[in-house]
């Protein structure tokens, strides 16, 4: 005996293979705009800049962090300076530069 349940006209043969005809054009047209080559450029400049932001955005964390931890050795929680450690600071970054002004002077005079 014959299976009649799947028995169709062919009309509707004809209509199932033009939707399929459809679907498989549509999928042509997608892969062929995957593997265009300003799509893969495009798509390999977009992965480039993510990982650039990535990248970026740890640095800012990290830069955060070490300015804040710089800023607690000098400031107390009230937000005071703490004249313990600034000063000493201070007279060092004053040598530093007046150090380096007597140097480039004395290469000026020859």
């Amino acid at each position: 005996m014959a299976d009649t349940s799947d028995i169709r006209t062919p009309a509707q043969i004809e209509a199932d293979i033009k939707r399929r005809r459809e679907v498989l054009a549509e999928t042509l047209d997608e892969l062929g705009m995957r593997v265009h080559p300003k799509t893969i450029v495009d798509d390999a400049k977009a992965k480039v800049a993510s990982s650039v932001d990535h990248t970026l955005g740890r640095a800012y964390v990290q830069v955060n962090r070490v300015v804040s931890d710089v800023k607690a050795q000098f400031v107390d929680e009230q937000g005071a300076p703490r004249m313990e450690r600034v000063v000493p600071v201070a007279l060092v970054v004053v040598g530093v530069v007046g150090l380096l002004a007597l140097g480039g002077t004395r290469r000026r005079k020859r």
